[in-house]
């Protein structure tokens, strides 16, 4: 495997606070949420109300009519994205290689809708010929499957399954095989589970906030924490080797330079969460230094005591209150496998334009003593290199690092 660099390209972004790139990024810069009472079913019998919904998405807008009937929700975002995100990298998929393209995504949430449809129509036939497995088993395959398919990319292909961390892993996956060899690769996380049956599924956690007030959901960091706000949507980006971007005239958002995943240890272990040990694996991967890092985007579980283990670990390596800290998911909710993705492009964006987004709603910070918490409204800051942390439910621990490079500042298609 070679030392080649791995460079973002291209974004193509669909969040709850801004359908495209820039529309999220105005939003996310200005503090404007996107967090709401849910319109996709009447939601009034469920103990949870609030989500966070991709705004004026019209399919028929964006893709082939012949693609509306085999795609789901979840799937329609993630394919708009992608296009986006090529697009937005300048890239003409018919004048490279086939084999020298792939794609691997996040999966984690979604597949509801598309499982509930299905099996309407199985149990419709009677119960005996309802299998949940043909639902999910489609929904391993289907975002990198309809997005090399419809870019004729036929080099590596996968889907990683790691709740919110699997962004980062998919990311990580992308830049192993540009070093591989492979020239380019569409990777990142769209997410969508607001069905009846996605929904149920998402309370059976125990985690959602129950709250009805958009702006006292979801408190990260917060006093008052009590819950997250569950999202759709996500980013998806196009990662390829820095000199084969160079060479076609292609400008970079930032170079992936540093990755490391960990596990949790079990419950009653005795043994210290791994989030700590994320972040230096990362770092020493990066070959940087704490110093080195102008922001952490925290991953901001939204609930007490998960809060304060990222808080600490936050706090161990860079020092008490010695990074500003960010978590714009409070604007979109927590997008499962999206969640991540975005925060990396959000991240990118960071560098672009030399601010960094708030956290906002928390007006009572919980470790103030720990965490320089950039809350209410954007900082202006130089940002150079950010450290983007995630973690999944049942103990999955990523943090990725991200370095600008001499072309961070750029116009983007959207």
């Amino acid at each position: 495997m070679s030392a080649a660099r791995a460079v973002v390209t291209g974004l193509g972004v669909t969040a709850p606070n801004g359908l495209g790139t820039e529309a999220y990024w105005a939003a996310t810069r200005d503090g404007r949420g996107g967090i709401g009472r849910i319109t996709r079913f009447d939601p009034a019998r469920y103990p949870a109300t609030l989500a966070g919904e991709v705004p004026g998405f019209d399919v028929r807008a964006h893709l082939p009519s012949r693609l509306i009937p085999q795609t789901d929700h979840m799937t329609r975002l993630a394919l708009t994205a992608a296009d986006w995100a090529l697009a937005d990298a300048r890239v003409d998929t018919a004048a490279l290689p086939e084999f020298g393209m792939g794609v691997v995504t996040a999966g984690s949430a979604g597949g509801f809708e598309f499982g509930h449809r299905e099996l309407e129509k199985l149990w419709s036939k009677g119960p005996e010929h309802v299998s949940a497995y043909q639902s999910f088993a489609w929904f391993y395959a289907v975002n990198t499957g309809q997005i090399s398919i419809r870019n004729g990319m036929r080099g590596p292909t996968g889907v990683l399954v790691a709740d919110q961390a699997g962004g980062l892993d998919a990311l990580a996956q992308a830049r192993r095989q540009v070093r591989h060899g492979i020239g380019l690769m569409v990777t990142g996380g769209v997410d969508s589970a607001l069905c009846p049956w996605g929904w149920v599924a998402q309370l059976a956690s125990g985690r959602l906030s129950t709250s009805t007030a958009p702006d006292a959901a979801f408190l990260p960091f917060d006093a008052r924490a009590h819950g997250y706000v569950a999202g759709e949507g996500g980013a998806i980006l196009i990662v390829e080797d820095a000199d084969a971007a160079r060479a076609r005239g292609a400008r970079a958002y930032g170079e992936i330079s540093g990755y490391a995943a960990t596990f949790d240890p079990r419950p009653g272990s005795g043994r210290a969460p791994g989030l700590e040990r994320a972040i230096r694996l990362a770092l020493n991967d990066a070959a940087m230094a704490p110093s080195d890092v102008d922001v952490v985007f925290a991953d901001a579980a939204g609930e007490p005591e998960p809060d304060r283990v990222e808080a600490d670990a936050i706090a161990a390596v860079f020092g008490p209150g010695g990074v500003p800290v960010t978590a714009p998911k409070t604007m979109t909710g927590r997008l499962y496998a999206g969640g991540a993705a975005l925060d990396v492009a959000t991240a990118l964006l960071a560098m672009r334009d030399g601010v960094i987004p708030p956290t906002v709603n928390v007006r009572a910070p919980a470790h103030g003593d720990l965490l320089d918490l950039v809350r209410d409204a954007a900082r202006p800051a130089a940002v150079r290199t950010a450290l983007v942390l995630a973690r999944g439910a049942g103990g999955f621990n990523s943090a990725l690092v991200l370095r600008g490079t001499a072309s961070t500042e750029r116009t983007t298609v959207r």
